[in-house]
């Protein structure tokens, strides 16, 4: 067999570009299997900002105005199935917290401790998911 050093050469240079050419299809396609593309995770986290500022401003609406938006409502009728409770929220004028009322048949009373903490965290929740189903 009389084979010259320069076909051989070639032929290491061939298999060296094809073994590249494998490696780099191998990283491309586990790359795209894993992670996310970097534009899809951007847009996900502008969207949860998006959300959290619109819920900020329908919880806003729900303790200032009188008469709620159907969002607000519809968080206020979510809040109620959940607690069995009607709910009523309210500014002080001295600008402190947030009041939270629970009506009653003896009238309303004043909801305090850990029974506050959970009403908001869950009116928190109730809001975001609220926006964050009807967003496009």
């Amino acid at each position: 067999m009389n084979t010259s050093s320069a076909n051989v050469r070639n032929m290491l240079r061939t298999y060296g570009k094809q073994l590249t050419s494998a490696k780099r299809l191998a990283r491309f396609r586990q790359a795209m299997e894993g992670a996310q593309p970097p534009d899809d995770v951007a847009r996900q986290a502008k969207r949860r900002e998006l959300v959290q500022r619109i819920a900020h401003e329908v919880i806003e609406n729900l303790i200032v105005n009188s008469s709620p938006s159907p969002v607000v409502k519809a968080v206020l009728d979510q809040l109620e199935r959940e607690f069995g409770h009607r709910y009523l929220f309210e500014y002080p004028l001295d600008g402190g917290d947030v009041h939270i009322l629970r009506e009653t048949p003896q009238g309303p009373l004043d909801v305090e401790g850990a029974e506050r903490n959970k009403v908001l965290r869950r009116l928190w929740e109730i809001a975001l998911s609220k926006v964050d189903g009807t967003m496009l």
